[in-house]
């Protein structure tokens, strides 16, 4: 299946969205574990989701050092998260994830 950068890149944020809302994978170490992509795509793919106006903030574990916490979606802004659910085989696929 041939799928444009710009396809992938949009589904990419979805999924990681998706993984971090569901508690699947709140984490950049727990999402390079859930997907397999680099540790620098993960915690690019982050930064980028506030490009969708989804609102993602990290949320510091009390009283841990060294950034120890998780991710937390506050707000998913124009996208349908009830999409991403029924979509997610196809996403996975387009995406080559587990």
């Amino acid at each position: 299946m041939d799928v444009s950068k710009t396809k992938s890149s949009f589904y990419r944020r979805l999924y990681v969205a998706w993984l971090i809302d569901s508690h699947t994978a709140a984490s950049v170490p727990a999402l390079v574990d859930a997907t397999g992509m680099p540790r620098r795509t993960a915690q690019d793919t982050i930064a980028a989701l506030a490009d969708l106006d989804i609102v993602c903030e990290f949320e510091q574990q009390s009283g841990a050092r060294n950034h120890a916490g998780h991710y937390r979606i506050r707000d998913w802004g124009a996208i349908d998260r009830q999409w991403i659910e029924r979509n997610l085989t196809q996403i996975r696929q387009v995406l080559g994830y587990p």
